[in-house]
Parts: C-alpha cells; structure tokens; sequence
C-alpha cells in the first residue's frame, strides 16, 4: 500500500464528486415520476444505515482494506475469492461509468467521433491520476470542488430566473402511494450513488485521523442527497415527470431550456465540463480501488505497474459490454442491480460484519 494520506476535508470533497459522478447525468429514480425527491432521500436515509456496515468493518480492521480484512473474517481460500470478486465489481462499474460519459459527450458534441475514441481521452487521464497516486487525486479534487460548487449555484439561479420552473409539474405527490416510491428506492436510488460508497473501504486506511471517517463521509453522503434531490425536482419541474423518463440525460435537457435576457443561452457547454469532471473522479476512484486490491491480493510491492494493463481492460471493457447506450442503461437498472449490487454492497457486507463481530466478541479469527 502506498504511504499516502488524505485528510478528512480531502475525503469529505472525494464522496462529494464521487457520489454525484454519474448520478446527475443518467434518470436516476425516473421511475417514480414526480416523486423522484423522494426517492432519492429515502435511498440517502438506507445508505447511511449501509454505510455504517462499512464503518464499522473499518473499524474492526482500520489498518486493512477491504480486499485484505475478508481474508481475516472468512478465511484465506474464501475471502481471497471475495478479494477478486470485489476487484472484479470495481473495475467493471468503472467501465460502466466511464461508458456513462462517453455515451454523453457522443450524444451532446461529438455524434461523429467513435465511442472508443471518447472513452480512451477520459480512460488516459484516470490511469494517470491513478498512477500518481491517492494523494493527488484528494488534492485535484480540493481544487476543483470550489469550482463545481459554484457552477451548481449558478446553474441554480439562472434555470430560475429563466422562468422555467413550473412546481405544479412536482404535484400530486404521492399519486400512487408509497408503492411506487419504495419499489424505486430498492431498485434503483438505494444501490446508485449510496451503496457505491462500499468502494471507500478500499481507501479509509489512507485516512490520516480515521476516528473521524465517519463524520466526514456522513456529511458528504448527506449533501450529495440534498443535491441530487433537489437537481431531480427542478428537473422534472422543468421538463415534466413523463418527459424526463424518457430523457437519456435529463440534466443537460434541463440546463438547455436556460435562456435569460435572450444572451445568457447556450450555457450547457460550461456545465458539461462539470459533469465530466465529477464522472472523472467517479471512474478514477473505482478503477484505484481496483488497481490497489489487485496490488493487495497478489502481492504486488507496487500498484503503479498494473495501471496500464487494467486501465486498457476496463476501456475495451467500456466499449465492449453494450452495444447501444439504451441497452448499457437496461443492465446497469435491471440486471447490475440484482446481480451486482445487492449482494456486493447490501449482502456479503453484512454478513461479513455478523461473523466479524462475532469472532471479535469470543476471541477467535480465521486463518
């Protein structure tokens, strides 16, 4: 493991652009028609009973990442197999990202470029940071934090005084009960952006006061809720409940109807950089925590050797797991989901933490 450390605003500032990442590009929760909001507070309330399982595994182990401490809770022969399956989890939802903002910048500026080409750009500058190290890619976030905040604050107040905002466009609410709302909770909204935080697990042992992991990351997780919320609520107040189900990327549509003393038009290009800079780190943070476990788990002195030849398998990976971007949108709601995300973020988890507090109460460990 490299002897890097980051501090507590440095991880509270990674969950932030982490977590809004791809959220706030795909229809998240759409399902839900108008009560989208709801949803994803909902979803916010359950990942932060998921993410203290995380903690408190930390807490158990807080030298260790993920891919080293199951070893110690279920034995070596399983838990290096639980080792791959997590590093296996992290690369492909790194590619699946990654695909994400491809897809967008292919939709929005580039029709003509090759998808390939786009993603290799993106696929580039994440093996890189990947490279450098845990360290500089806190401190990039540091730096370009500011930046995106301020972004979403203006983009805020000109979708308003653009006076597109219809609220009436957010009502009945609850239209067909709690029904609907709960099935898209624990189908779409709990998993993406919450339980993704499983991949910190992997990055909590660079963590210079880790007694104060958990304050951090809770208040990261809170404010990317508040903030997702809130973009979905103005999205759907904008374009419509049916409108934005049937949007590929209901932000970018939402910002394109910005439109404020006939000058201020055309603004979706300066928040598409935004956009790619949070699916930047998205990608980077879940391809680091793979290149690092793989380092883990094979011995490997060194994880700077393996970010090229696994920053090529997660671009082939990228362009080769769908053939279309509404197919890549089907799995990643339909099939990751079931398949994917709830045994690795909700399962495995919480049986790890059960046999971990268990052997911690009567004093014994696997070997």
């Amino acid at each position: 493991m490299e002897h890097s450390k980051i501090n507590m605003r440095q991880l509270f500032v990674l969950i932030v652009l982490f977590e809004h990442g791809s959220a706030i590009v795909i229809p998240l929760g759409v399902s839900a028609k108008q009560d989208v909001w709801i949803t994803i507070l909902l979803g916010l309330a359950l990942g932060l009973l998921l993410f203290l399982v995380y903690e408190r595994l930390f807490h158990y182990y807080p030298d260790q990442p993920l891919t080293s401490y199951v070893t110690h809770i279920v034995g070596k022969p399983l838990g290096k197999l639980l080792a791959v399956l997590y590093i296996t989890y992290f690369f492909y939802i790194s590619a699946r990202v990654l695909r994400d903002f491809g897809e967008l910048l292919l939709t929005f500026a580039y029709p003509e470029t090759p998808l390939f080409v786009l993603n290799a750009l993106m696929a580039m500058t994440v093996m890189y940071s990947a490279y450098k190290g845990i360290e500089v890619l806190a401190r990039t976030g540091e730096l370009l934090y500011t930046l995106l905040q301020i972004l979403a604050v203006v983009g805020f107040i000109l979708v308003i005084a653009s006076g597109v905002v219809d609220l009436t466009q957010l009502q009945p609410v609850l239209e067909e009960g709690w029904k609907r709302v709960w099935k898209t909770v624990f189908t779409e909204t709990l998993y993406v952006p919450f339980g993704e935080m499983i991949v910190f697990t992997m990055l909590f042992p660079y963590l210079n006061r880790p007694e104060k992991a958990r304050r951090a990351a809770v208040a990261g997780m809170v404010l990317t809720g508040i903030n997702l919320a809130i973009i979905m609520a103005v999205n759907t107040a904008v374009l419509g409940a049916d409108a934005v189900s049937r949007s590929s990327f209901p932000l970018l549509d939402t910002i394109r109807r910005i439109q404020v003393a006939h000058f201020l038009e055309w603004l979706d290009v300066f928040f598409m950089v935004a956009l790619v800079i949070g699916g930047f780190f998205k990608v980077s943070i879940f391809f680091y925590a793979g290149v690092v476990g793989v380092a883990h788990v094979f011995g490997f002195s060194n994880h700077q050797r393996l970010v090229y030849p696994f920053g090529a398998l997660v671009l082939l990976w990228s362009v080769a797991m769908a053939s279309n971007y509404v197919e890549h949108i089907h799995e990643g709601l339909k099939i990751v989901t079931f398949y994917l995300h709830i045994p690795l973020q909700i399962i495995i988890p919480v049986l790890l933490l059960v046999i971990a507090a268990i052997r911690r109460r009567f004093g014994s460990s696997a070997k």
